[in-house]
């Protein structure tokens, strides 16, 4: 198996990007561990650079060091700036890294998992802590918030205080050898959306029960979270807002609460039938309840199953994953023999062929979709057309708002029909300013900003 298609098996089920199977046409895409960071584009004397990215080096230009020539080009060893010293190209590794957040900042972030004694958040967004705001350049920085820095009340389990998917603002506390937070010392930080972990609709904050903060409007539940005075007001924090009270700092527990807390180590609260092992049981309405999942041996769900050509004997089949176009689609008689080895060089070169057809018709019916990030909350869609309709034919210009507030969320996608098109936009408009604010442009994953759900430790 070569490179090319180790690191297709290894990006497809977290990134969804393409990769071309062909190493004449292949380009780097620019990582921090398993993570991307950045679009299928080599960089230049300037850009930002991360161990693998693909670098430009011009005629009579020398390679210095930090850089590496492979058969597919020249390639960064080490993070850092690209600079031009002499003629010398070379990867200056003193500069400041990516655009991550910085002591003080303030961050908004999604949980991401639920550890014991942790809160995982993905960060979404950067507020400096000058008061003013950062675009996230690497769409997938990930944040450790302490159970013992989450509220200011003694909590055992860190899903005592927050549950995945809830929206938290938080204050960086440590950035080196991981990024840390805070929801603690700040009415401002904390929760500021929750969903119902039973029926899923938004959690609204409530009185009614000493320790039980929130409720659904819906369904009988209630629980508690680290509630910031921002809580059901998106990213905004009214000036006369006391919603963080009901935190109850500092005061014991009620005993019904008590005896709902994780002591026992286990991981609390992560869905419906965890609160029922505890003896908190939830009616759930018609409504939300899921349809019966059809099992399989052993009790677990079957695999749905979705049809395909495959791209090596063109034969139709089926796979156990929605067919991504310009992707290998194989049936499990040449899935072997391609991981046998038995698979010639001429069947091979003739799988890539029909790969790269596919994906050239898949990219002229759907177009090439950019995410741009750091997005004026002046800016309008209209305004986003007209800056970036100098560089090409665009299929549609989409301005993410807050469900809540239908105010900007400072990002934005653009579709442009040609994908020539689309990288001479990057290009140019990449770390450009636009509306007073310098903002990033790159080629969205498949299906949108980001679509991975997983990720090494840190």
């Amino acid at each position: 198996m070569g490179i090319i298609q180790e690191l297709e098996e290894e990006l497809e089920p977290r990134f969804g990007v393409f990769l071309p199977s062909d190493s004449s046409s292949f380009t780097a895409v620019p990582f921090i561990g398993s993570l991307r960071v950045g679009g299928p584009m080599a960089a230049s004397v300037g850009d930002q650079v991360t161990p693998g990215n693909l670098i430009e080096i011009g005629t009579g230009e020398e390679l210095g060091s930090g850089i590496h020539s492979t058969e597919r080009g020249h390639v960064a060893l080490v993070s850092g700036s690209i600079v031009n010293n002499s003629g010398v190209i070379s990867v200056d590794s003193n500069v400041p890294p990516l655009n991550s957040p910085k002591m003080g900042d303030v961050i908004i972030g999604e949980v991401n998992r639920i550890n014991e004694k942790t809160a995982e958040l993905r960060v979404l967004h950067i507020e400096t802590n000058e008061g003013g705001h950062r675009s996230v350049p690497a769409l997938k920085l990930f944040a450790d918030v302490y159970v013992s820095e989450i509220v200011d009340r003694f909590i055992p389990s860190a899903g005592d205080g927050m549950r995945k998917r809830d929206i938290v603002r938080a204050r960086v506390i440590n950035v080196e050898p991981m990024l840390k937070a805070s929801t603690k010392g700040d009415p401002k930080l904390g929760v500021l959306y929750a969903s119902c972990p039973v029926c899923g609709a938004d959690l609204l904050a409530s009185d009614r029960k000493p320790d039980f903060n929130v409720e659904c409007p819906r369904c009988d539940y209630s629980g508690f979270r680290a509630l910031s005075n921002g809580f059901g007001h998106g990213f905004e924090t009214p000036p006369d807002s006391d919603i963080q009270s009901l935190n109850r700092p500092g005061e014991r527990w009620s005993n019904e609460a008590e005896s709902m807390l994780g002591h026992d180590g286990a991981r609390p609260y992560l869905s419906p039938a965890a609160d029922h092992r505890r003896g908190w049981s939830h009616e759930i309405p018609e409504s939300a309840k899921r349809a019966p999942t059809a099992r399989g041996r052993g009790g677990r769900p079957q695999r749905e199953m979705f049809p395909a050509t495959c791209t090596l004997c063109s034969i139709d089949t089926k796979v156990p994953f929605k067919p991504t176009p310009g992707k290998p689609l194989r049936c499990r008689d040449c899935m072997e023999k391609v991981e046998s080895g038995k698979a010639n060089k001429e069947e091979l070169a003739k799988e890539r062929e029909v790969m790269k057809k596919a994906r050239s018709k898949a990219q002229k019916e759907h177009g090439v979709k950019l995410f741009v990030g750091g997005v004026s909350y002046d800016a309008s869609e209209d305004d986003l057309r007209e800056a970036f309709s100098v560089h090409g034919k665009l299929k549609d210009v989409h301005m993410a708002l807050d469900r809540e507030t239908k105010k900007p969320r400072g990002f934005a996608f653009i579709t442009f029909a040609d994908k020539k098109e689309a990288k001479a936009a990057i290009k140019a408009m990449n770390k450009s300013e636009f509306k007073g604010r310098k903002i990033s442009v790159e080629e969205s994953s498949s299906g949108g900003r980001s679509k991975s759900k997983r990720r090494t430790r840190r």
